[in-house]
């Protein structure tokens, strides 16, 4: 007996609003498949408002609620059973987040949580990672966004330290994360580093995945702390217009890419890894397992 049901989750993030749709396929004697349907993603940037002016634009604002307009539309078309929307960083600190939410959800019906950087950690850390980590290994865990960066060290399988940072791509941009961040991530990265040999770092996010795309390496392979190097400072003598046009960047992650690299740089030298493994995951995987196994709240379509 085979049943297929779709969910979606809403991943509301300070660069780009995504909505995926998932099929969740059971059969009998089998364990779950979880295969992606759909992936919409939204360049709005609502960080850039928030992290300067501390509001979401009126321009923005009415973007937000013509996507999830078209979201809501997107997963009715599709059949999907239930959805979860998740907002970060830029959502949490936005003066006027909770009645953008409010909005949204009396004008396009969508219901939104706005969660903190812990949660989000939880409901990434709810996806397939397990099957990338080998259990006799130590790794530092890095998810890079708009808005902040979460970290996780990972040891024999099990997740011993976590915390969120305030820096992020879209932050970086504007110039506004303090050097004392800077130095408490340091200083963190290394405590919680300083008693393994062997660090190994995973990568998540946007950025890292493009990268990941444009090395042509195989899946699993990881890339190197000399690969990446080498084209951060390639990256850096391009000007924004020739990364859009001769490295064929989306015009939204080829200002962002340079920052993403210099955190993930950042980790890799202060926790002395020398390779970095890209497992394609994100926050939207996480939302969707989460839901099928029951640890979050979902609203039913």
């Amino acid at each position: 007996m085979l049943t297929i049901k779709k969910y979606a989750a809403i991943d509301i993030g300070s660069n780009a609003v995504r909505l995926l749709i998932a099929s969740i396929i059971e059969q009998k004697g089998q364990p779950v498949k979880f295969k992606k349907t759909s992936l919409v993603r939204v360049p709005i940037r609502l960080g850039a408002d928030v992290f300067i002016k501390g509001e979401i634009s009126e321009e923005n604002k009415l973007r937000m609620l013509d996507t999830m307009t078209a979201f809501k539309l997107l997963m009715k078309s599709h059949k999907v059973v239930t959805y979860k929307a998740c907002a970060t960083s830029a959502m949490r600190e936005a003066e006027n987040g909770e009645a953008v939410s409010k909005l949204i959800y009396k004008k396009a019906d969508i219901a939104i949580d706005i969660i903190d950087g812990e949660e989000e950690a939880a409901i990434i850390a709810a996806t397939d990672l397990h099957s990338y980590i080998k259990e006799d290994k130590t790794y530092l865990y890095v998810d890079v966004g708009g808005g902040s960066t979460e970290f996780s060290v990972i040891h024999l399988g099990k997740t011993v330290a976590s915390k969120s940072f305030k820096i992020g791509t879209v932050r970086l941009l504007n110039d506004i994360v303090k050097k004392e961040t800077w130095l408490e991530l340091e200083d963190w990265i290394k405590t919680q580093t300083k008693d393994y040999d062997v660090i190994d770092l995973i990568g998540s996010g946007g950025n890292i995945n493009k990268i990941f795309k444009i090395s042509g390496k195989s899946m699993g392979k990881p890339l190197t702390y000399f690969y990446l190097t080498s084209y951060y400072n390639k990256l850096q003598t391009y000007s924004y217009e020739e990364r859009i046009t001769e490295l064929e960047l989306n015009q939204d992650r080829a200002d962002v890419i340079i920052p993403a690299t210099r955190i993930y740089l950042s980790a890799m030298k202060w926790s002395g890894s020398k390779d970095i493994y890209v497992p394609k995951i994100g926050l939207s995987d996480g939302i969707i397992k989460s839901v099928y196994y029951n640890t979050v709240s979902s609203v039913n379509l």
